[in-house]
């Protein structure tokens, strides 16, 4: 998932990281950190949610997220990195949000479910607002399309993509074929069938069915993946 990657490439290892919500993406957010050696503490009000997690996160606790004296009392305001993965109850959610800012958490994450859940949370102290369901139906799209192997899009409309090797990389050299200044992206790897990718450089040459990963402002990478079909 896009959010976990983004999420992840934020942390220095072994930074401590509250997630607060254990549903599906506070799970997985949580289960990403651990694996990349993060003490993480789980926060939800659900007795049976936190039983279920309390033998996998480093912490789990049952608690009113919604009240700061609570998420002091648990040491909250010691942790650099907070995630609000809360969707079910947008109030909670932004409850939530007031209180880690309350506490001066200098990293806050809040999973949104709207564009407006998202608007208000930057304007109470998110510092990152992500949109799983969105990015996920962006990408489904994508896949569906037949156009993109796999997309990532972070924050600002850049993306990462693999793709079908357009018809104007094939059969020369990179260098020759000025994909960034005629399309505006960046060939980072190339992947012949049966190999591993291999980083592209200016005298690589591409040829019909190589898989490229490309990177570059979304719809400039969308618009050089279609050429693939042309």
């Amino acid at each position: 998932m896009a959010d976990l990657f983004k999420i992840s490439l934020s942390f220095s290892k072994g930074d401590s990281v509250v997630v607060i919500g254990l549903g599906r993406f506070g799970c997985a957010v949580a289960q990403s950190l651990l694996r990349l050696g993060h003490d993480v503490m789980g926060i939800d009000r659900d007795e049976q949610q936190v039983q279920l997690w309390a033998d996998r996160l480093t912490h789990a606790v049952q608690a009113d997220s919604t009240n700061v004296n609570t998420l002091r009392q648990l040491g909250v305001a010691d942790f650099p990195h907070a995630i609000v993965g809360i969707g079910s109850d947008l109030s909670a959610s932004l409850m939530t949000l007031m209180a880690l800012t309350e506490l001066q958490i200098k990293d806050i994450w809040l999973k949104a479910v709207t564009a407006e859940h998202g608007q208000i949370a930057q304007r109470i102290g998110a510092h990152h607002v992500v949109y799983p369901e969105a990015e996920m139906g962006e990408r489904i799209a994508h896949l569906i399309a037949g156009r993109i192997v796999d997309y990532i899009e972070f924050g600002e409309g850049f993306a990462v993509a693999t793709i079908h090797a357009p018809a104007p990389t094939h059969n020369r050299p990179l260098a020759d074929c000025g994909v960034l200044e005629a399309f505006g992206v960046m060939v980072m790897a190339v992947r012949r069938a049966g190999e591993e990718f291999q980083h592209a450089g200016p005298d690589t040459v591409v040829v019909p069915g190589d898989l490229l990963i490309v990177s570059g402002p979304a719809s400039k990478v969308e618009e050089f993946a279609g050429r693939a079909h042309t």
